[in-house]
C-alpha cells in the first residue's frame, strides 16, 4: 500500500468521518473502499478499444506530422 494526499471539501470530509465512525473503521479504509468501488465501476470493459488506435493505418504519408490534430479530433 502506498500513502498519498487527498484534497477534499470540507462537508464531504466531515461526511467521510461520521461514516468511518459508524463502521468503527478508520476514514483511510473508508476512502479505500469508495476509491475502489468507483473505479471498478467506471473501468472500461475488457477488451475495449481506446478510440485512437489504428489511427495511424493506412498510407498517409503525413500522419507523423499531424498526430496532435488526429489524435484530438472528435
Amino acid at each position: 500500500m502506498k500513502r498519498t494526499t487527498i484534497f477534499a471539501d470540507e462537508y464531504l470530509l466531515d461526511d467521510v468521518k461520521n461514516l468511518a465512525r459508524q463502521k468503527n473503521t478508520s476514514v483511510a479504509e473508508v476512502v479505500r473502499e469508495a476509491l475502489e468501488r468507483y473505479v471498478a465501476e467506471n473501468r472500461p470493459a475488457v477488451g475495449t478499444s481506446l478510440s485512437f488506435v489504428g489511427i495511424g493505418e493506412g498510407t498517409d504519408a503525413t500522419v507523423a506530422e499531424r498526430h496532435e490534430e488526429l489524435l484530438w479530433q472528435k
